[in-house]
């Protein structure tokens, strides 16, 4: 059991037999009445995210999450296969549980596999992967102020805003929990 009192950004919690991760939280002390923690959680098996008040001192379950190192191997229709690196152990994950991870996930990747009480929740992906520009206009020179970009398409097939000089083939650095350019590799 933890306080919610000692809330922290990341801390997984289980609330009502969901798991959740804290995202965001703030401690309220109004100048009347009890004192409360307001908290923004999202739901580890179905991706929602909920505003929730807690008493202050407040005991709820604390969630151990395991994360294991695996490798991603191919997809077959809507189905991605997986490969646990120290067992060998093969399993699959559906498109559904991996729609956002899916526009950087390229085969052979490895990733970190996100478990509760050997329930499979989702994926971790790195910081930052790099991959290959697949197809963009080129830039034309002379019509920009500053800061001028231009749609990307990568090798996945996530498209991104990228700067003029990029052209197809490029290996960029990608931001994967934002889905943005962050430079060139």
């Amino acid at each position: 059991m933890i306080s919610v009192n000692d809330f922290k950004t990341g801390l997984t919690v289980e609330v009502e037999g969901d798991i959740f991760t804290v995202i965001d939280f703030q401690h309220v002390k109004p100048g009347k009445g009890a004192a409360f923690v307001r908290s923004k959680l999202k739901n580890l098996r179905n991706g929602n995210t909920v505003e929730r008040t807690f008493r202050a001192g407040e005991t709820i379950g604390r969630a151990q999450i395991d994360n294991r190192e695996v490798q991603y191997l191919y997809n077959s229709g809507t189905e991605y296969t997986f490969m646990d690196n120290e067992t060998y152990d093969q399993f699959s994950l559906t498109a559904d549980q991996l729609e956002w991870e899916l526009n950087f996930l390229l085969e052979n990747m490895n990733v970190k596999i996100v478990s509760y009480k050997g329930e499979i929740l989702g994926i971790n992906m790195p910081t930052t992967v790099e991959l290959k520009v697949a197809e963009t206009e080129p830039g034309v020179k002379g019509n920009t102020a500053q800061g001028a970009t231009k749609n990307a398409k990568l090798e996945t097939g996530h498209n991104v805003q990228v700067p003029l000089f990029i052209n197809e083939g490029d290996v960029l650095i990608i931001d994967t929990r934002e889905g943005k350019y962050s430079s060139r590799a």
